[in-house]
């Protein structure tokens, strides 16, 4: 299976017993929208991954089935959180790619737009 990261957070959130569109409503998302990143765990990012994680009652760690070996704990006086330095990195670098493949992909329909006009 390719998308491990959002089979993982399908389980956990039947497992508890919440409804994708409990999950979109509280991420401000479509269920639809919601639906593709369990789906497609290309399209998760970042704050999409935390704010799952903090729906979840669960860490990010958990979410990506890794130990948390160097982490990074937040107390933000309502939620304590932990978080894997290195899930996060490779979130941000996978992000990252995707970033630049949507940058060559605007330049290449610019491109095309240029050519009609």
């Amino acid at each position: 299976m390719n998308n491990k990261i959002g089979f993982r957070i399908k389980q956990t959130r039947e497992r508890k017993s919440i409804s994708q569109e409990a999950m979109a409503l509280q991420m401000d998302i479509t269920q639809s929208n919601y639906g593709r990143l369990e789906k497609n765990d290309s399209r998760l990012t970042v704050p999409k991954v935390q704010k799952i994680a903090e729906i979840l009652e669960v860490s990010i760690a958990y979410l990506f089935n890794e130990k948390t070996s160097k982490s990074i704990f937040q107390n933000n006086n309502t939620h304590a959180k932990v978080y894997n330095t290195d899930i996060i990195e490779s979130v941000i670098n996978a992000d990252k790619e995707h970033i630049t493949s949507l940058k060559e992909e605007i330049a290449y329909l610019r491109q095309l737009l240029k050519g009609k006009s």
